[in-house]
């Protein structure tokens, strides 16, 4: 019966919207495969023969009619929950709870409107896609609240109304109202609002009211299954709530029971039950918090619990229910468990924040760490968070050895690079076998390790040691404040850095090396490319810091995180430091919420080859910048050329060069105007190509060089070739770069280069450190005062001391 009323009422609909339907313009703007998705899956023709509507063999089109439709290709097995969040995405019926937090005002009193609205934004977008979505809603007794207090403040009487004043009449007393009587007033109200907001998707909810006994009767069981099949099979989103306005007290000894037996008692247990009923591949319960905390939420110590097993209810202490509703945290733990037992997958999550409740629902489908995901499969190694902690507490205890012991670590691992170079070449051996084919040319030369790369990382990590020996504690501030009160400012550890790096194994043991000898603890995040050559490097890093007991100071993480996920970390995470590509870069920037990040986006780097260059000094340098390693950040991108050595033999004989070296050439607007027959007209001028490709624009003089750089340059590296020393020194002062060269080449900008050891990166941020960053880079700093008794009200205007602010002498600083 009730599947026929659906059924009519959405033709019905479906006959309103057909004349927009058949319009061009929506035509366009919605697709054919939305309109099949979302119209005509569940809008019967007259004639229709209901035998016939059945799903292909292949699960991936359906047909109503003799209309077909796509759908999403989701499916899977019921009877296991998924183990880890990425699988989510597979999940094909999801049921969302939405609690009275979630749907009700702040006073209680109405709906949220805006979060309602953007809830069945998403529920549609998933609709859309294939999913079966299935709601549990409560806000009836909100809404039928406020029609309610409306009606009974209509109903005064105007004489009474007068007699009482405008006043008094603001402050008249609304009896207190049964909550059965409000789900009556207000459960057609919240239907309505529910199916006006799900038709600006061309999509159409059925509304079902439940009792305990629904469940518990199996003929009214079978009914309400069948209901709920039939309506799921028409791409229908049923709308599931409690028949508050007749529904019983819930029995107190018959609640959560078991799989088979669960009391409908709230919504929660209501989801629950209805997950496992369905066969459900995933649960999401949207409330007012986060998700699980290990203490109630808001105290000091509470932490919000990514990942819940059953058995660790006992380690969690549950605080009070939420301002409305029926059940609190503990509720829908228990609700969340007895699903999950059922093999329905569990998220609970935040529902109300501003920030993320417009994209909360499609985050979790898409496996996103949002909320607290349930699962029954315990990783084997820690998780991430406890890496992180494991790496504050390790990097502490590196920063509180002595130089020469963080010095020995280094010098160990350099040894053991060299002493296991057959081991790791095997591992790096197996991440090359499995890339082939997959990875490009350029990113497989990046993951390639040799033995002259292992000997110079070790020669590296020498340099580091040698380095370190008075980089934390240094001193490099002194000041006598007043008599027997001295002040000093002194090198520290940034705290703990997460280093995210593609394709470079190398980059492992160079970035352990400078967090070893700056103190910090370290996460790294490698590429799944480099699994094999990742995980053995480690395994060495982590053998050299156990001479000293420090082994945890630096992590690897090999869970499923997703960088986005790392990126939210900022209670665990003092600086990201990007290592890859452009977009990598871009990405991290982007994802970070409250880390700072440190990298360059761009690498898009100038040489401007003066009128007073020599020929053979600026092809070997353009040559060396653009071809020795193209992939890099700091090769070449754009040669400006001065417009003075056009049709010159230094000009001719670069334009030769680039030809041998294939590269290909785009021309800036200038210099094409210049060409009867130019290279292809280069469609942007800050392009970084990374691969043989180059840009070549013409200057009228060193100043309009230095504008171009800085219009269309990424302040990385870039470069002057003159014999001129003025020119040159006008060039260096003038341009604002990381680094600026003078007749060298771009390449050159690279923390081993520099004498630094190793780079964690290079960095075209103004803020700490530019440039390559070596060990200094990764300290901060912090003020020791050493006093007698000292306090501020001495130093008042009618006080007995003065300031002095001396400068003490500095010890000088260890060089050999």
């Amino acid at each position: 019966m009730l599947s026929q009323i659906c059924r009519s009422g959405c033709q019905s609909f479906t006959q309103r919207l057909l004349p927009w339907v058949q319009s061009t313009t929506l035509s366009r703007s919605l697709g054919s495969g939305c309109l099949r998705s979302s119209l005509c899956t569940h809008v019967p023709s007259s004639n229709m023969d209901e035998d016939r509507v059945q799903p292909s063999a292949t699960g991936h089109v359906r047909s109503w009619s003799n209309i077909p439709f796509i759908t999403v290709p989701l499916s899977r097995t019921h009877g296991k929950s998924f183990a880890h969040r990425s699988e989510l995405k597979h999940a094909k019926r999801i049921v969302v709870k939405l609690g009275s937090a979630v749907v009700t005002r702040g006073d209680e009193c109405g709906l949220a409107l805006g979060r309602l609205a953007s809830i069945v934004e998403q529920v549609s977008v998933l609709q859309n896609q294939g999913r079966e979505m299935m709601l549990v809603t409560s806000g009836a007794v909100a809404f039928g609240k406020q029609r309610l207090r409306h009606e009974i403040l209509l109903s005064q009487s105007v004489r009474q109304a007068l007699h009482s004043g405008q006043n008094q009449l603001k402050e008249m007393a609304i009896p207190v109202l049964e909550a059965r009587a409000c789900a009556a007033a207000g459960q057609s109200g919240l239907m309505a609002l529910y199916e006006a907001m799900f038709t600006q998707y061309s999509i159409c909810a059925a509304q079902i009211l439940v009792t305990n006994l629904d469940f518990h009767d199996e003929q009214k069981r079978r009914n309400l299954n069948g209901t709920l099949h039939e309506l799921l099979r028409m791409n229908i989103v049923p709308i599931v709530n409690t028949n508050d306005a007749v529904v019983p007290p819930a029995e107190p000894n018959s609640d959560l029971q078991g799989v088979n037996v669960i009391s409908v008692k709230d919504n929660d247990s209501l989801a629950a039950r209805l997950a496992v009923e369905m066969k459900t591949d995933l649960l999401i319960v949207l409330s007012d918090v986060e998700g699980l905390f290990d203490s109630p939420p808001g105290s000091d110590d509470a932490k919000l619990i990514d990942i819940f097993y059953p058995g660790d209810q006992q380690s969690v202490t549950f605080g009070t229910k939420s301002r409305v509703g029926m059940g609190g945290m503990e509720a829908k733990v228990k609700a969340a468990l007895w699903a999950l037992q059922g093999g329905t997958s569990v998220v609970i999550a935040n529902g109300t924040h501003p920030k993320v409740s417009g994209h909360v629902i499609t985050d979790i489908v898409e496996g996103k760490k949002v909320g607290t995901f349930f699962s029954e499969v315990k990783p084997a190694g820690p998780t991430v968070e406890q890496q992180g902690e494991m790496a504050r507490s390790g990097g502490r205890m590196l920063a509180t050895l002595e130089p020469e012991q963080r010095a020995e670590i280094i010098h160990h691992l350099a040894d053991l690079l060299t002493d296991q170079r057959d081991e790791i070449l095997l591992a790096n051996k197996k991440d090359l076998e499995e890339a082939e084919g997959r990875l490009a040319a350029p990113l497989l030369k990046r993951l390639s390790l040799s033995t002259s790369k292992l000997n110079s990382l070790a020669i590296g990590l020498r340099q580091i040691a040698a380095s370190s020996q008075d980089s934390v504690g240094r001193v490099l501030r002194r000041t006598r404040i007043a008599k027997n009160l001295e002040l000093e400012q002194v090198t520290v550890p940034i705290g703990v850095l997460l280093v995210i790096f593609e394709s470079r194994p190398d980059c492992l043991p160079q970035v352990a090396a400078l967090a070893i000898a700056s103190g910090n603890g370290l996460l790294l995040k490698g590429g799944k490319e480099a699994s094999h050559s990742n995980r053995i490097l480690h395994l060495l890093t982590q053998e050299a810091l156990s001479i000293h007991g420090v082994k945890e100071a630096v992590q690897l993480v090999n869970t499923r995180e997703e960088v986005e996920d790392l990126c939210r970390l900022d209670k665990m995470i003092d600086l990201i430091i990007p290592r890859g590509s452009s977009q990598l870069v871009r990405d991290i920037q982007k994802a970070a919420k409250g880390i700072p990040v440190m990298g360059h986006s761009e690498g898009i780097c100038h040489m401007y080859v003066d009128s007073e260059s020599s020929v053979d000094k600026a092809t070997r340098l353009v040559r060396d910048s653009k071809c020795e390693y193209p992939a890099a950040c700091n090769a070449l991108e754009t040669l400006l050329i001065h417009r003075d050595l056009l049709r010159t033999p230094l000009f001719d004989q670069i334009i030769d060069m680039l030809r041998v070296e294939q590269v290909k050439i785009h021309a800036g607007p200038k210099f094409a105007s210049y060409l009867t027959f130019s290279p292809s007209e280069v469609k942007s001028l800050r392009t970084e190509y990374g691969d043989l490709e180059l840009c070549i624009e013409v200057v009228d003089s060193v100043q309009e060089a230095i504008d171009h750089i800085h219009k269309y340059g990424s302040s990385h590296t870039d470069v002057i070739v003159t014999e001129n020393e003025k020119t040159a020194e006008f060039f260096l002062q003038h341009v604002d770069s990381a680094c600026v060269f003078w007749n060298a080449s771009t390449r050159f900008s690279d923390g081993y280069r520099f004498g630094l050891g190793a780079e964690v990166g290079i960095s075209t941020s103004r803020i700490h450190a530019r440039g390559p960053v070596g060990l200094e880079g990764l300290l901060t700093t912090k003020w020791l005062l050493r006093g007698q008794d000292h306090v501020v009200s001495d130093f008042s205007e009618h006080g007995s001391l003065k300031y002095l602010h001396e400068n003490l002498p500095v010890p000088q600083r260890n060089t050999n």
